[in-house]
């Protein structure tokens, strides 16, 4: 009887698989459980969304550059733009000036200095950051949203919250999906070198963003 033959595994899958370890690392860090379980003030939502400012402007700063990329530009989908929601949101939470006192962690600095970077010199591996972050807004990010609206009062998908509602997406759960077919055929252009490379660099991307929340948890105390 002949042998099965093996699919090979989803590009998509390879990501996820190889990344969980951080993704649950940097999910359950002290700072998200403390978010989430309504322990920490306004105030660190706020630096929250400050700080996230400057990881979506490094990955919606190259947009026109990359968008004819074979690799990366079928995922470049303008849909997911972020900067002017989180823009928005600072407005309602930290009041006009922001931009004068708004500063990035060291944390911060190294996660946008590094996909500005990969945007420049390797895109297959600024799709990495690009995964990581787009897809966990459309996914775990909506879990933040319900707990900021419940703990702070904000108009649901209302201002404050805005970063987290992608107005042009209808159906989140099509649009994740055709998303990761889209992710399954860049990876098609790959070889198994260049596909096992840019695994460590999601490794790396979920490393980064932990990074950030490791700071912020130092910075802000919960509340007893």
């Amino acid at each position: 009887m002949p042998s099965p033959t093996l699919l090979p595994v989803p590009f998509s899958t390879e990501l996820r698989t190889a990344s969980a370890e951080e993704h649950e690392a940097a999910e359950q860090s002290s700072f998200m459980s403390d978010l989430l379980g309504g322990r920490l003030g306004i105030e660190a939502y706020t630096d929250l969304t400050g700080q996230l400012l400057y990881v979506y402007r490094a990955l919606e700063a190259h947009l026109a550059d990359l968008a004819d990329h074979p690799v990366a530009g079928p995922l470049l989908d303008r849909a997911l733009l972020r900067t002017a929601a989180i823009e928005r949101d600072l407005d309602h939470l930290a009041g006009p000036d922001w931009r004068e006192t708004l500063a990035p962690l060291p944390a911060t600095t190294a996660c946008a200095e590094r996909i500005h970077a990969l945007a420049a010199d390797w895109l297959a591996g600024y799709l990495a950051h690009h995964y990581t972050r787009y897809l966990g807004d459309l996914s775990g990010g909506q879990i933040i949203r319900g707990v900021a609206e419940r703990t702070w009062g904000f108009a649901r998908k209302g201002d404050g919250v805005r970063f987290y509602v992608f107005e042009e997406i209808d159906n989140p759960a099509a649009f994740k999906r055709d998303y990761r077919a889209k992710l399954d055929a860049a990876g098609e252009l790959m070889d198994e070198a260049e596909r096992g490379r840019v695994a460590e660099e999601c490794k790396r991307a979920f490393t980064l963003n932990g990074e950030i929340f490791a700071e912020l948890g130092r910075r802000h105390a919960p509340v007893v």
